[in-house]
């Protein structure tokens, strides 16, 4: 996998909130002041509220570049020299953050997992300062990639089957969404990007055909055609909607494949439609193309498209072979925002971890307390049934039957039976350094279906009210939760 070589003279560590930098500052001068406390170390979790577009589930997304942020974060002297200029930090601090480097470590998720809300679906273990610095860069990666993935994955399921591919980086944020965003709609299930950059880092698949200014550059609609097949004849794709499709772009296409391409011994492999009414015109452009002898020329609409669009277009009986999906697939236009958050849940004193918990007036921002395990329930047939929150140090045995407590009914008797089950967090970066070999693109992706064909329910996936994942507690990770919130009560 290539290295990043854009904009190289941006150092990243740079990326975060200022308030790290001034909490971190404080931390710093208090630790002085007791030298054992340098010791210690406090936990955060990663976790996210609800699921986007009211969706059943998230894609979790983003985790490669948590590992190489982590792993290479450091401060260079201009930025030293920056920060100075802000006249708020003291220099024996600013010393510190020249020698830094990430010692702590990390537990997550592997990238891909079907994830559900309020779960920590990454936990950093380390001393106060690291765990800090880095909040900001880790929360940017897995809100943008899983915010991505999860509406991609929405959009090739309304595709049934047909290829979806990114089209959106002239659409995207800025060309850092564009790149990452091409590498998160592939995890989701894109097949391939526009993006060339996004190609050659991550070794997706690139293609795209021409612009509208191609055909308006030449004198006329054949002519441009025709000099696109002669180019590439083993790739033409004919873009038919600058003038007028039936009457003019279709025939030509026609044309070009007859007079061009079949001299050649080649066939034309495509046309694409990118405005008007993409059903009518597909079913149209495709009854033409079969009674012109090309029937296996395929049919790629874009244009504005999403799952709900898709859908409608299907249902219409469009006879589409392929979408290029741009800005509302690069932008996840209808639900632009991911929130998952960076939350203290345990502090280190004396060498063990006592839970933290965040009190709230809304009841879904009281955060789950302490050092944690997620396990992943399966039934019989290995389908998921639930998530289920245990503290850290409990060993989860289902060959007899395991209560648990439900939080939406915690006074129901419930327990699994015949059920099985697997962590879901493992330990990728131990002292600062990765632990575990980077899974290719390919790999992630392939994840991501095979979880959602043999484990995921249908009725998860659904778009209109999709069925709520279970999120359970074990009963001594409910009972500290309720006795920490019976003591804040108190004070």
């Amino acid at each position: 996998m290539m290295i990043q070589k854009q904009f190289d003279a941006r150092n990243l560590a740079m990326v975060m909130d200022f308030y790290e930098l001034t909490m971190s500052n404080g931390y710093f001068i208090e630790q002085r002041k007791d030298i054992k406390r340098k010791t210690d170390r406090v936990a955060f979790d990663v976790f996210y509220r609800r699921n986007p577009d009211q969706g059943g589930f998230a894609i979790f997304a983003g985790l490669e570049q948590v590992i190489d942020y982590i792993e290479s974060i450091r401060f260079e002297e201009e930025d030293i020299e920056y920060l100075r200029s802000q006249k708020l930090f003291c220099e024996e601090f600013l010393d510190y953050l020249h020698d830094f480097r990430f010692t702590g470590d990390v537990y997550a998720f592997e990238e891909g997992t079907i994830m559900y809300p309020n779960e920590p679906v990454l936990t950093v273990v380390a001393p106060l300062i690291d765990a800090q610095l880095v909040e900001t860069a880790i929360l940017l990666q897995i809100n943008h990639q899983s915010l991505i993935a999860t509406k991609t994955r929405r959009i090739v399921q309304a595709a049934d089957g047909r290829a979806v591919s990114d089209f959106g980086a002239r659409r995207a944020h800025n060309m850092d969404a564009a790149v990452y965003g091409a590498r998160a709609a592939y995890i989701g299930g894109a097949v391939g990007t526009a993006t060339v950059l996004a190609g050659q880092m991550f070794d997706i698949p690139i293609s795209g055909t021409m612009a509208h200014s191609w055909v308006m550059y030449f004198e006329d609609e054949f002519t441009a055609f025709k000099k696109y097949a002669e180019t590439y004849p083993d790739a033409t794709v004919l873009l038919v909607d600058t003038y007028d499709v039936l009457n003019s772009g279709i025939p030509n296409a026609i044309r070009v494949a007859k007079e061009v391409l079949e001299p050649m011994g080649k066939r034309l492999k495509g046309i694409r439609l990118d405005s008007g009414d993409l059903a009518y015109l597909s079913k149209k452009a495709r009854k033409m193309l079969d009674q012109a002898g090309c029937s296996d020329c395929k049919i790629v609409v874009s244009n504005s498209l999403d799952e709900y669009t898709i859908t409608s277009l299907l249902s219409q009986g469009g006879k589409i072979d392929s979408f290029g999906v741009g800005e509302r697939l690069i932008t996840a236009k209808s639900d632009p925002v991911f929130g998952a958050v960076y939350k203290i849940v345990a502090v280190e004193q004396d060498g063990v971890f006592q839970p933290r918990i965040k009190v709230s007036e809304n009841v879904e921002k009281i955060t789950n307390p302490g050092l944690k395990q997620v396990y992943r329930i399966y039934d019989q047939e290995g389908k998921s049934i639930a998530d289920l929150l245990t503290t850290a140090e409990e060993e989860v045995d289902l060959t007899q039957p395991y209560r648990y407590i439900d939080p939406e009914k915690p006074w129901a008797l419930r327990n699994y039976e015949n059920c099985t089950c697997k962590k879901l967090q493992v330990q990728m970066i131990k002292d600062g350094k990765s632990v575990r070999a980077p899974k290719s693109l390919s790999e992630i992706r392939a994840y991501v279906r095979e979880q959602l064909e043999n484990e995921v329910w249908m009725e998860e996936q659904r778009f209109e009210n999709p069925h709520i994942h279970y999120l359970d507690m074990s009963p001594k990770l409910y009972e500290r939760k309720m006795d920490m919130l019976s003591s804040k009560r108190r004070k």
